[in-house]
């Protein structure tokens, strides 16, 4: 009688033993690892070991679940044998068995401690890291086997990195915090964004080099000080010639400041001034080329395609804007319709309104080689006129007269906005479209020499 009743303390142990076991699997499943740093900033006991542990969280994860299975099943052996000894009938022992076992592992081994392990998470986490860093040491290695064992008989992917299989699951569980008000919808979406970032290349948040605004080597700081207040960049790719293709430098606005109150500063070439170009392919990630912007305290990075040609350029912000969207303030223009029909003939166009709508619009066709090249209006007043358009520029394309309008946008920069097209009169001699050209050229050319 005296061993019975061994045996069953042993079996009233081993199922608390169970609970403590699924108490501590819940709560290192809740705690932050966030949070657990900050309480080893406070030199909180146990935290500094605790966060630690949490880098391979799951390691401890499947050491708990590997107890909690144990003292469960040994609990059943034993109680089988207690029951054994006091119901002759093999069949009512079993039954006992099965109904003690399933309250006790549903209660008192289950839901009851998991509860408590979640409700307080922080507090035993911290209390048992020791003794489960200890058994994480000498158990580990025998759940990491039985999990990659589990993990090769079943099919499909296993678990190996941990709970969370993969993105998907994180995300449905944000959607799942959003459509309970846990979290709120816009960061909801930032949340998302970020995940995003891995998935996003550089080339497709990129200003095209089409619509960079650039000055050549050559150009004097005083007339990189009058572009810088025109465009309103602070930062402006410097390239050798008139080529854009072909970034040497960049130039910064306070450096350019730096010289201007000194006249032999302000005639010096922009070469003199301009900072090394960071250059990277078009195709990185935008999530590596943020870190890396982020180390090496740069803003500016110049794309470059597969070719070797330069592709465009990034900003920081840009980037940015990819987690946050897009930043309205006061100084936002309103949205600008695709089209608007004027007097005489005259159509206010979208600056992004696409080629093959403008065609449609003013039954014209463009060439093959523009079309490959450049995709909106805005696009082809760059290539005509070798240069991103500033606000009042004119070209003459295709028997239409195109004049750039524009103004500040949210950064306080001067961009084009729309474009008033008119189409000329067919009838027209071919020479007057000639001189229209390149009276277009003219009126910029000035302003070329000056802002390009």
């Amino acid at each position: 009688m005296d061993q019975i009743i061994l045996t069953a303390v042993a079996v009233a142990l081993l199922i608390l033993l169970a609970g403590v076991f699924a108490a501590l699997d819940a709560a290192l499943s809740t705690v932050s690892v966030a949070r657990v740093e900050e309480m080893a900033k406070d030199s909180r006991y146990g935290a500094a070991r605790l966060s630690r542990m949490l880098l391979t969280r799951p390691r401890y994860i499947n050491v708990t679940v590997l107890l909690h299975l144990l003292s469960l099943i040994s609990g059943v052996v034993l109680l089988t044998v207690v029951f054994a000894e006091l119901i002759e009938s093999t069949a009512w022992a079993l039954v006992g068995v099965i109904a003690v076992m399933t309250i006790a592992a549903y209660v008192v081994a289950g839901v009851g401690p998991r509860t408590l392990g979640r409700q307080h998470a922080y507090s035993l986490a911290l209390g048992a890291s020791t003794p489960m860093w200890v058994l994480g040491m000498v158990l580990g290695p025998v759940a990491s086997i039985l999990v990659g064992v589990g993990n090769a008989v079943t099919p499909g992917r296993g678990f190996r990195n941990g709970p969370f299989a993969t993105e998907i699951e994180l995300l449905e569980i944000v959607d799942m915090a959003r459509e309970r008000g846990v979290v709120a919808d816009d960061e909801s979406r930032m949340i998302q964004s970020v995940f995003e970032l891995g998935d996003t290349t550089a080339r497709e948040v990129m200003t095209p080099r089409t619509e960079m605004v650039w000055i050549e080597s050559s150009k004097t700081v005083g007339q990189a000080a009058r572009l810088a207040v025109k465009s309103g960049y602070s930062r402006i790719p410097v390239v050798d010639g008139d080529n854009s293709d072909d970034v040497v430098g960049v130039i910064y606005l306070r450096d350019i400041v730096a010289r201007l109150d000194d006249p032999d500063g302000r005639a010096a070439p922009v070469s003199e001034v301009m900072r090394p170009a960071v250059f990277v392919p078009d195709a990185k990630r935008i999530d590596d080329l943020l870190s890396e912007m982020q180390r090496d305290h740069n803003h500016l990075a110049i794309l470059v395609d597969e070719y070797g040609g330069t592709a465009g350029l990034v900003s920081i912000e840009d980037i940015l804007e990819e987690i946050v969207g897009e930043i309205v303030d006061e100084y936002d223009t309103t949205e600008v319709p695709p089209v608007e029909e004027l007097e005489d003939g005259r159509y206010r166009l979208s600056a992004r309104l696409g080629l093959d709508e403008v065609a449609e619009l003013f039954d014209v066709e463009f060439a093959d080689e523009v079309t490959e090249e450049v995709e909106t209006i805005g696009g082809l007043m760059a290539l005509e006129l070798g240069r991103v358009p500033l606000p009042g520029a004119h070209v003459v394309s295709v028997g239409l007269d195109l004049r750039a309008e524009g103004g500040h946008d949210r950064r306080g920069r001067v961009r084009v906005i729309t474009v008033v097209a008119e189409k000329l009169d067919p009838a027209a001699d071919p020479a007057d479209t000639a001189a229209g050209d390149g009276a277009g050229d003219k009126a910029d050319e000035n302003d070329d020499e000056e802002n390009r």
